[in-house]
């Protein structure tokens, strides 16, 4: 796949950087790494760790995955190429993620879906603000606002507003990054839609602000050159 994905760039110009995957539960994460770092787009790897109580939910079968001696192993050759992280768990995995996090704190952590709020009962919501909270204690980790439809599945403006809000108080602008998740958003809304929702949500925030969250803090964290 990212010998594909370098090959379309070579012939349309996009797309501009690579976030791969490599199973870093596998003894052959290593050669993976070296062979994707072969290729110059290359900027980070996401691998789902996420695992909820619920069966629908579950992406991995135990829910500290992270914290095996071949995920932390393989895990270090990712600061060695200077990538980055997608992290992708539920609120009850925070805190190892926070684990992680603190033990590789040359890598840059990518958050994803501002940490899965899939259930905004009091109780659960709290929770996930207390990892959220967890997680941003550490600066090597930036927050996705993506895919907030996920498990409400409709484009839901106080939703987002609500994540959103939550996520700019807790991480701040300069740590926050936009991400449409398309195509799986396709499933509810349209992408003009989304994104004049998500426009419209952070419409109370300076120019530099909006322009910090939708282009310059994802040009700076993936390394992305482009013209503004």
């Amino acid at each position: 796949e990212v010998r594909w994905v370098s090959e379309v760039n070579k012939e349309f110009g996009w797309p501009h950087a690579i976030v791969s995957y490599v199973d870093l539960l596998s003894d052959t994460a290593p050669d993976m790494i070296r062979a994707q770092s072969e290729y110059p787009m290359m900027r980070g790897v996401r691998m789902q760790l996420h695992w909820h109580e619920d069966e629908r939910y579950r992406f991995q079968p135990e829910p500290d995955v992270m914290n095996q001696s071949i995920f932390r192993d393989n895990f270090r050759h990712l600061a060695d190429q200077g990538w980055s992280f997608d992290l992708q768990l539920f609120a009850g995995q925070m805190k190892d993620g926070a684990g992680l996090v603190a033990d590789f704190p040359d890598t840059t952590f990518i958050l994803q879906h501002v940490g899965m709020l899939e259930d905004p009962s009091p109780t659960n919501r709290e929770y996930w603000l207390d990892g959220l909270k967890r997680l941003a204690e550490h600066p090597n980790v930036v927050v996705k606002i993506s895919g907030l439809g996920t498990f409400i599945h409709e484009n839901s403006e106080s939703h987002i507003a609500d994540v959103v809000g939550q996520a700019l108080d807790i991480f701040g602008v300069q740590r926050c990054v936009f991400g449409s998740n398309f195509p799986i958003e396709k499933l509810w809304t349209k992408y003009d839609t989304l994104i004049a929702t998500y426009r419209h949500v952070l419409s109370h925030l300076s120019e530099e602000d909006q322009k910090a969250i939708f282009y310059d803090n994802a040009s700076r964290i993936y390394r992305l050159s482009l013209n503004s």
